[in-house]
Formats: C-alpha cells, sequence, structure tokens
C-alpha cells in the first residue's frame, strides 16, 4: 500500500492534486505555513480516522472534500471524505471507489457511499491483515480486540514534533492506551503471533462461555433437587386446602404423581368448610404436642428415678460397709473366737445384735442387687422413649409446614373471594414447580456435559501454552535490531559503533554498551535522537517489507532537517531554497540523511515509498529528481489563493 496522489476540492468545484513517485524518495518543500505538514493529517483522515486533526486556518476555510488514491499490487482504492464543516471536528461518512487505474472524481461525482468502519476493513483486508485477535491474557480486565489499518499508523508518520523526540519513538504513543495497542499489535503486524493462537482463544472464550451457562443450570438443577421436597409437601397440602383433591389422600401415592394429579383440576363449586382443614390440622398439632409433652414427662421422670437409685445405691453401700466391719473386731485371746468389745466375755456372733446386724446387712446386699438389675431395663426404657419423642418431633414440624401453607391459602382464598381462583394459583405453582423438576437423567447429562467442558478447555489451555510467539517476537526483534547501529552510524548518530535494539516494553531505542544499556530518553542532541527514530522505523519497515508482512509500505517524515540547522527560525527562513540550505545547514548531514533515505528505497527496501516534506532543498540531481512539485513558496501552496471560503455565499459548484 502506498499513496499515489493527494486530492483536495474547493466548495466552487475546482480541484488540487498532489502526485507521488510510487517507489523511493518523494520530498516536499517550501517557506512555513504552505500546508506541507497537514499532508499527513489528510493522508490519516482518508485511512479512516474520523478525528479532524488539519490545523485552523485557509485548508478548514476552504476546502469541502479530501481525498487519496492509494496503490495496491495490481489494484487502486481512492477513499474521499468530506471536511467536517464549521465548528465540527470529526466526520466518519466516505466515498470508497475501486478500480485497476483510478482518476480522480470531478467535485459532482463525489458523493458518500460508506463510513470510516467500511474503510478500515477494506484497507486491512486489502494490506494482508489476518484475522486476528490480540493476545491479552484471559484474566486481564481490558478485552481483547482486532487489529487493523488502524494499528499501523504508529509507523508510518514522523511528524515535526516527533522526528527527534527522545521521549516519544511512534507516532501517537504519548495518548492514553496508545502503548498497550502498540504492544498488542504490533507482532500481528510482523507476522509473530500465531493465527492457530487467536484461532484457539477464541474457541477457549467460547468454550469458558458454555461452560458458565452449563455451571449455572448445574447448580440451579442441584439447588432445586434439595429443596424440592419441602416445597413438595407444601404444595400438597396447599391443594389439599383450596380443595383440588381430598384431604385423605396421598398416604404411600408418590408426590410427585401426585401434583401431576393436580394439573388435572378443573373448577368447582366452593365447599362451605374452608377452615376445616386448618381446624384438623391444629388439632392435630395440639394432640401432637400433648403427646411430645407426656413422653418427656416419662423422660424426665425415669432420669429422676434413675438418679435416686443411683443415691440409695450409694448410701446402702455405705450403710453395708459400716455394718460389716463388725466382724473386723477382735478375736478374745483365750477362746481365739470374734468378742463383741467392752461385753462379758464370750459374747460372740450367736448373740442377738449380732444376728440383727448380719440380717440388716443382708437386707441391704438384697436391695443393692435389685437395683443394679433395674438399671438396664431403665437404660432400654430412655431408648424408647426417645426415639418416640423424635419421631413425634418429626411429625409437629411436618404438620407445621402444613398448617402454615393452609393458612396462606385460606388468606388467598379471602383475598381472591372465592378458593377456585386461589386453586387455580396453587395450580400454577405446581405447574411452574413441576416444568423445573429436574429428571434424574437431565441431571446427568449436565454433569457429563460439565466434565467434557472442562476436559476440552484444559486441552486448549495446554495447547495455547505451548505457543512459541514469544519467542518468535524476541527472534523478530533480533533481527530489526541487527541492522538498526548501521542506520545510526550512516547516520550520524552517537554510539553506532554498539549493537542498538528496539525495547517493545519501554517503547524506545536501547544502545547496548559493554558497561551499560543507554536508552534514548538519556542521550542528547537532535541529531542523535532524529538518528534513533529513524534507524529503528527504517529496520523495522526493511523487515516487513522484505518478509511480505501486512504494513503499508510508504513513510512520510516531516521536517527532519530541522536538527541540523542553527535554530528554527533560520530552518524556516530556508523556505525550499538551495542557497539558504548551502549556506545555513550542516550540508554535509543533510545531504546524508536525504542519501540514507534515497539508498533505503532503491536498495534495503526495493519500491518502498518515502515521503518528506522540508524547508531544506539540495541541487544534486537525484534530489531535485525526488521533488514531488517545485518548492511552495507563495502561501497557501497547497491550496489555491483564489479558492472561495466555505462562508462565501458566492461559491458553488462549477458545472463539469
Amino acid at each position: 500500500m502506498k499513496i499515489k496522489s493527494i486530492h483536495l476540492y474547493s466548495y466552487d468545484g475546482r480541484r488540487r492534486d498532489v502526485q507521488f513517485h510510487l517507489n523511493g524518495l518523494n520530498v516536499i518543500t517550501g517557506r512555513s505555513s504552505t500546508g506541507k505538514s497537514a499532508l499527513s493529517e489528510i493522508i490519516e483522515y482518508c485511512m479512516g480516522r474520523s478525528t479532524f486533526n488539519i490545523p485552523e486556518g485557509v485548508i478548514r476555510d476552504r476546502v469541502s472534500w479530501f481525498a487519496v488514491i492509494y496503490q495496491f499490487a495490481g489494484e487502486q482504492v481512492l477513499v474521499a471524505k468530506p471536511s467536517p464543516g464549521s465548528g465540527r471536528s470529526s466526520c466518519s461518512t466516505a466515498m470508497i471507489r475501486r478500480g485497476a487505474d483510478i482518476a480522480a472524481p470531478d467535485h459532482t461525482d463525489l458523493l458518500v457511499n460508506d463510513d470510516d468502519s467500511g474503510v478500515e476493513t477494506l484497507l486491512s483486508r486489502m494490506i494482508g491483515i489476518p484475522e486476528n485477535t490480540t493476545a491479552v491474557p484471559l484474566e486481564n480486565s481490558r478485552e481483547s480486540y482486532d487489529a487493523n489499518i488502524k494499528h499501523t499508523y504508529y509507523y508510518l508518520f514522523q511528524k515535526q514534533t516527533i522526528v527527534a523526540n527522545k521521549d516519544q519513538l511512534f507516532y501517537r504513543q504519548n495518548e492514553p492506551f496508545q502503548p498497550q495497542a502498540i504492544k498488542d499489535t504490533l507482532p500481528i503486524l510482523l507476522g509473530v503471533s500465531s493465527r492457530n493462537r487467536y484461532k484457539l482463544e477464541a474457541q477457549l472464550r467460547t468454550l469458558q462461555r458454555d461452560r458458565r451457562l452449563n455451571g449455572k443450570l448445574l447448580e440451579q438443577a442441584r439447588g432445586a433437587v434439595e429443596t424440592s421436597e419441602e416445597r413438595a409437601l407444601g404444595l400438597i397440602s396447599e391443594a389439599r386446602s383450596v380443595g383440588i383433591f381430598a384431604t385423605d389422600r396421598g398416604a404411600g401415592e408418590p408426590v410427585v404423581s401426585l401434583l401431576r394429579d393436580a394439573l388435572s383440576w378443573t373448577p368447582a363449586p366452593v365447599p362451605e368448610d374452608d377452615g376445616q382443614r386448618v381446624a384438623t390440622i391444629e388439632t392435630n398439632l395440639f394432640g401432637l404436642r400433648e403427646q411430645r409433652r407426656e413422653i418427656q414427662r416419662r423422660i424426665d421422670a425415669t432420669v429422676q428415678f434413675a438418679k435416686r437409685s443411683e443415691g440409695f445405691e450409694s448410701e446402702a453401700g455405705e450403710q453395708r460397709d459400716r455394718l460389716a466391719s463388725i466382724k473386723a473386731l477382735p478375736k478374745s485371746k483365750e477362746t481365739g473366737e470374734w468378742q463383741w468389745p467392752f461385753t462379758e466375755a464370750n459374747l460372740a456372733l450367736s448373740s442377738p445384735i449380732a444376728s440383727m446386724l448380719l440380717a440388716e446387712i443382708e437386707s441391704l446386699d438384697q436391695e443393692m442387687t435389685a437395683v443394679r438389675g433395674e438399671r438396664p431395663a431403665l437404660e432400654a426404657y430412655l431408648v424408647v422413649q426417645r426415639t418416640a419423642l423424635e419421631a413425634v418431633g418429626d411429625q409437629i414440624r411436618t404438620k407445621e409446614v402444613e398448617l402454615s401453607a393452609a393458612i396462606a391459602s385460606n388468606e388467598v382464598i379471602a383475598q381472591m373471594g372465592n378458593r377456585n381462583n386461589a386453586a387455580s394459583r396453587v395450580v400454577g405453582r405446581v405447574s411452574l414447580f413441576l416444568e423445573n423438576l429436574l429428571p434424574d437423567a437431565e441431571m446427568a447429562r449436565l454433569e457429563a456435559e460439565e466434565k467434557r467442558l472442562k476436559a476440552k478447555a484444559d486441552d486448549l489451555e495446554r495447547k495455547i501454552g505451548a505457543d512459541d510467539s514469544g519467542e518468535r517476537l524476541a527472534s523478530t526483534l533480533n533481527n530489526i535490531s541487527m541492522h538498526m547501529s548501521r542506520y545510526i552510524t550512516d547516520l550520524g548518530g552517537e554510539f553506532g559503533q554498539y549493537p542498538a535494539r528496539l525495547d517493545m516494553h519501554n517503547l524506545t531505542v536501547v544502545i547496548d554498551r559493554p558497561s551499560r544499556p543507554i536508552y534514548m530518553p538519556r542521550t542528547g542532541g537532535g541529531e542523535n535522537h532524529l538518528a534513533y527514530h529513524l534507524a529503528a522505523l527504517l529496520a523495522l519497515h526493511r523487515f516487513a517489507a522484505n518478509n511480505d508482512q501486512p504494513l503499508p509500505r510508504f513513510l512520510l517524515i516531516d521536517q527532519p532537517t530541522q536538527v541540523y540547522f542553527p535554530s528554527e527560525t533560520v530552518y524556516a527562513a530556508a523556505g525550499g531554497s538551495i542557497e539558504k540550505t548551502e549556506t545555513d545547514a550542516d550540508l554535509e548531514a543533510v545531504r546524508r540523511l536525504f542519501e540514507v533515505l534515497r539508498r533505503f528505497g532503491e536498495e534495503d527496501a526495493k519500491g518502498f515509498q518515502i515521503i518528506v516534506t522540508e524547508h531544506a532543498n539540495l541541487r544534486d540531481d537525484w534530489f531535485q529528481s525526488a521533488l514531488v512539485e517545485q518548492p511552495w513558496t507563495k502561501p497557501p501552496a497547497l491550496v489555491p489563493n483564489d479558492w472561495p471560503d466555505e462562508s462565501d455565499e458566492s461559491a458553488s459548484v462549477v458545472p463539469s
């Protein structure tokens, strides 16, 4: 893609044409304020940019349409756009015309037939930008987008304020979000990012969306299963309350089957015992609660009895131990038999007192044996009673759910005025419940689908992780950097003896000295900054052109020789004059610059188009043959003096 010509149209129908050489060096030189710097804005405007950045003045006031004819291999494309008009700063409408050999149309033939989106799509496709999506990490907050012709602007225009700027290498690099866009899209434009990767990432995004949707369905299904039984019981109670089926129906019958039968309900006369269902449930609840209290009383009494038995056993044991101690009294030394202390001799256990005490010990033994024998029975009894208490509690909870549903149904009956309306509402809720009730087969299908999607996503992530785009980008940047040092030396830049490279992380030029790297912002002198800028861009375009990558084959440089003049005032005063250039400029540096640019289009990247807008002029034949037009010496040169303003009411289109 190159620039064949630029065309401007007046409000009265006249046309101004600027023709370019398709191959090699093009130079437009002349005085200040002649419209040279506006050429890059016109080209960008006609490449699909809606913002109208042409400075205020005669061009805005006197030009009604702008057009550029782009040359492709075997085809030409004309893009024309109307001036936004007074007070407006953008325009997105356009005219597109294609053909093997296009001539600039007359003013009367200009008409809108497309917009900037169509221009971007067409130029992107014709230049060969592949289908793509920027490689934005999936967990990143910013979204992926497609690289298109707009993302080539950074490398096509070196405007007056940028060409020797040490802090900004690329056009628009200083604008918000643009540095990241450069980093995202340059690998695509250099053919580094794998096209297969874009396809895999698109498939992964689609797959992850499907997983999220399936996951929500699965979560809803699991939640519905967990709550379905309780909801079903409530619906059955509501259905009974509003008379959909008899209150005694449902014992042993499947819940879902019972609810399906409710769908066949038809309106019937309202029965007179609307409150009977609530009263019955309340009566049942009262009886169940009384039963629960009675069981609890039995449990409490049993526990107290057990505690008292333990106390008796303990007390009886102590008494028995004290009584048994009489057997430990000393024996008579004379007879060797057991002897009561402090009594007459030979008073042994056969005495009445001893017999009574021994009988008491035997009675205590029998009572303690009886207490111990009752303990297992007490524990078994407590287990039975507690089981019964739990069963009654479950019945109470079920009845409370039924009562709540019955009360709610009766309230609905009172609000709606009749039971039929309430029954219709219940039938609707039953229908919704059954529709959302997931069969076991559907649950199994959702779970199987989740496993399948996860396995496929894992496989895609492994394939994406195996992509070697990072290594290929490093190799490409090394190839570009290989030529940068030579261009820096040819342009007279400092540190040309050391390797130079394009730093994509900081978007700048780095000189790799043995001791430490030197970044462009830390270098001095406008000549050095110009050399670094042009070296980076020429090396980048050389790689793209020689490897058939989708970058336009032109570069527009605005006023690069300003760094070779003593001051901006002296540079502006040159005004396209050969004599002034030879008198005031560093002539050797100026000639060296243009020779590097000429050689680039003739040898390094054959057929590459370089357009330079300048104040300097050289008498060399090759330079003069590169001039697009004679120096623009009388402002304005791009727009004729006799073109009318937009506000001129006398301006009208001249018929062709």
